[in-house]
């Protein structure tokens, strides 16, 4: 078939359509009327006949044997036909002899059979099994709704069936009652079969004509016995029109070659055919009855039951399509939702990624207060090489969720790509460094894979918008983070770089400290933090904490700088500077507080750096017993017992040692019970627990451990109220963090709290 072919078949069917039904209004006489009605059935008819015959003998398989039984249909109807014109009875009722009324039953049953080979073909009966309930629901609804109009069409018909007007022409009971139920049995196959027709499925177009063109004939020799019933004149032309049009239809079944409907206009129309059906007997059936009731005609308490009935049916049957439609619907949004969620989150992780983080990154620059952090894992490619790709993929996921945990509710995870993600941390005025200190206290515990514990480190870049300047896009601010994370990576990796516009200038702490030739290299500094007592805040001690900003204004945290000095062999140089400054500072400053210094586990059993210790405590006239040096991991301690040598040594001197960061690193209570300290310091860790039970309960087998060694507790990194009474009721009595103050150069601190200025006793 061409194209426009459903154009050509709907024009010839309106030009015969207008014709039959000028014929049916007998304008040259009723008796000139019936003959042209049978010239132009009989030549449909035989049109049909030799359009199925002609495209049967082209075709091979299903398209050619349900057009065989097509063909077998009509010639059977053209014989009973023949037996009627021919062999009539003429006594008045016109019935058609025994052979003719055999050959009348064949059409419906030949007609459904090629039906059901076109369905079995299109697999109909595999898709209703997997169908919805709702749609078998609504297929049911739609046989009853054809079942019980037919069945109206057929009690209204009355007599009428048994004047030889209507098939099978015979005034038989029996056999009128037998070929309405198989009419009936047809008709309600049809429908359902119709129905359930999909667009996808081939021959469509085939069918939906075929069906329609039966259905038609049917109900047409239906409405010709009620009309004949009604004594309606010329009634037998006017419901003989379908006699007529329905042959045609089946015409163009059997001409339609393609297994698909060609053209989407002709794909279209018969998806508004199939729409409607369902609704067409209903319609139908009440126009009968509203004109049965016009020509004065009563109904039976039978009849408008059973159209009461239908109207319940049809009713049932929109609610529930309406409801179908609904959850169909409800299934589509899911779909695209879970469409829109795939596009935009991390398949491996669930977490948000590029794109979706571009996109709340866009919209975090409308308000300008956030902080951006690229964070990548190093040597990750060592984890895939060790372990193997699925164990780096749990590692993914592992420091993801860890990640998770550290970011608010407002603030957004995303995995970027490989083992980089980011961090957007929305409405926080803290320096960058501070919120980076989250996620590095997150990855701080090792994690499980395959059985062995990975230690995690990660290099971040922090970008902050700048203030009075341009906006930049998110590409460039993800670009800005990118470049601070390579940077750090450069100057040793676990770092957090600070992105600064000029940022692509060299780096290098080592060489800086080697400069300064003993004195402070430039953009050093130290900051201080209060360590006070619980439960009235005051301050019983100062920690010292060092600063560097590059030259190119890049500030760089404390843990990059200290390893990359560390690595260069430059640790000792770079602690005995920050005593010595720290010690400066404060006897200048008059502040008669403890001073708390962090040292490198490498110094314990270095004797010259011992000796520096007293020299510098010396020359800054400080009492031993006001310094506690935190031994800070930055290694192992491999030999305890040299190292518990070295801190009997420096307590014999009069100053004081301090563990730093238990909880957290290689701190063990190995620890504990070699090494002679004196006060141990819980890492920040322990206080970020979300259950305060747990925590309290943790708090207090710690502290009531180290209580039975003798040893001082602090508790680092409070910073809410909340953690303030946990540890305090588990019997810590020091604690230090952002709750009590934040590291600040010392005058600073002095000028904002009186407190400083007078040693506070314990």
């Amino acid at each position: 078939m061409i194209v426009n072919g459903s154009n050509v078949r709907l024009g010839l069917f309106t030009v015969v359509a207008v014709l039959a039904w000028m014929n049916a209004l007998a304008l040259f006489g009723h008796g000139a009327a019936h003959w042209i009605a049978a010239v132009l059935q009989a030549g449909v008819g035989a049109g049909a006949l030799v359009c199925a015959v002609t495209v049967a003998r082209r075709v091979a398989g299903i398209a050619r044997w349900w057009r065989l039984l097509v063909i077998a249909a009509m010639t059977s109807w053209l014989v009973g036909e023949l037996f009627w014109w021919f062999g009539g009875t003429g006594d008045g009722a016109n019935t058609a002899p025994l052979p003719g009324v055999v050959a009348y039953f064949m059409p419906p049953v030949l007609s459904l059979l090629a039906m059901m080979l076109l369905a079995r073909s299109a697999g109909l009966s595999a898709r209703r099994g997997a169908a919805m309930p709702h749609s078998r629901v609504i297929a049911g609804l739609d046989g009853l709704v054809a079942a019980v109009a037919f069945s109206i069409l057929v009690l209204i018909a009355g007599l009428g069936a048994k004047t030889g007007a209507a098939l099978p022409r015979s005034q038989n009971t029996t056999l009128v009652i037998a070929y309405s139920v198989l009419e009936l049995i047809v008709v309600v196959l049809a429908v359902l079969m119709a129905m359930a027709y999909g667009r996808d499925r081939p021959y469509r177009a085939n069918y939906l004509l075929l069906s329609g063109g039966v259905v038609i004939i049917a109900g047409s020799d239906r409405l010709i016995a009620y009309l004949r019933t009604a004594g309606v004149e010329g009634g037998d032309l006017w419901g003989g029109v379908g006699a007529i049009l329905g042959p045609l239809l089946i015409a163009f079944s059997v001409l339609e070659r393609q297994p698909e409907f060609s053209g989407r206009g002709g794909a279209h129309a018969m998806d508004w055919v199939q729409s409607v059906v369902p609704y067409i007997g209903f319609v139908a059936i009440f126009s009968l009855l509203a004109f049965h009731l016009m020509i004065g005609q009563r109904l039976t308490s039978t009849l408008i039951c059973m159209a009461l009935a239908l109207i319940a049916l049809v009713t049932t049957r929109q609610v529930v399509a309406m409801r179908a439609q609904q959850l169909l619907t409800q299934r589509l949004y899911e779909a695209q939702r879970r469409l829109a969620h795939q596009v935009q989150h991390d398949p491996l992780t669930g977490l948000p990624n590029r794109l979706l983080f571009a996109q709340r990154l866009d919209e975090a620059l409308r308000d300008g207060r956030f902080v951006l952090i690229f964070v990548d894992i190093d040597d990750f490619k060592e984890v895939n090489d060790q372990y193997g790709h699925a164990a780096g993929d749990d590692l993914l996921c592992a420091v993801g969720a860890r990640l998770k945990r550290c970011v608010g509710p407002s603030d957004t995870l995303a995995r970027i790509g490989g083992d980089e993600f980011a961090v957007l941390v929305e409405g926080d005025d803290e320096l960058p460094e501070v919120v980076a200190d989250r996620p590095r206290v997150a990855l701080r515990d090792p994690f499980a894979v395959h059985g062995s514990a990975v230690r995690v480190r990660a290099s971040m870049g922090l970008v902050r918008p700048p203030s009075g300047e341009p906006t930049p896009t998110s590409d460039d601010l993800i670009r800005q983070a990118d470049s601070s994370m390579y940077a750090g990576k450069r100057l040793g990796k676990n770092t957090a770089v600070v992105y600064r516009p000029s940022s692509g200038v060299s780096v290098d702490f080592p060489s800086a400290l080697r400069q300064a030739k003993g004195g402070v290299p430039a953009g050093f500094r130290l900051v201080y933090q209060p360590v006070v007592s619980l439960p009235d805040g005051v301050p019983v001690a100062v920690e010292a904490l060092a600063r560097w900003t590059a030259p190119n204004d890049m500030q760089i945290p404390p843990e990059t700088f200290v390893a990359v000095a560390e690595g260069a062999g430059l640790g000792a140089a770079l602690d005995a500077m920050v005593l010595d400054v720290a010690c400066r500072e404060v006897r200048a400053a008059g502040l008669e507080l403890d001073l708390h210094v962090n040292i490198g586990a490498a110094r314990l059993g270095n004797a010259a750096f011992e000796q520096v210790v007293v020299q510098t405590l010396a020359r800054h006239d400080i009492e031993a017993g006001r310094v506690v040096l935190e031994i800070t991991e930055t290694v192992p301690i491999v030999d305890l017992t040299a190292g518990a040598a070295a801190i009997r040594r420096l307590s014999t001197m009069g100053v004081k040692v301090a563990l730093d960061d238990f909880g957290a690193g290689f701190n063990s209570l190995t620890y504990l019970h070699t090494l002679p300290v004196h006060t141990v310091k819980l890492d920040r860790s322990l206080a970020v627990g979300a259950e305060p039970d747990r925590d309290l309960a943790l708090y207090r087998s710690v502290i009531g451990l180290c209580g039975s060694l003798g040893l001082d507790v602090i508790a680092e990194g409070i910073e809410h109220q909340t953690q303030a009474d946990t540890v305090f009721a588990a019997g810590c009595r020091l604690a230090q963090g952002y709750l009590f103050g934040r590291a600040t150069p010392l005058d600073q601190m002095i000028g904002s709290s009186s407190g400083l200025r007078t040693r506070s006793h314990r």
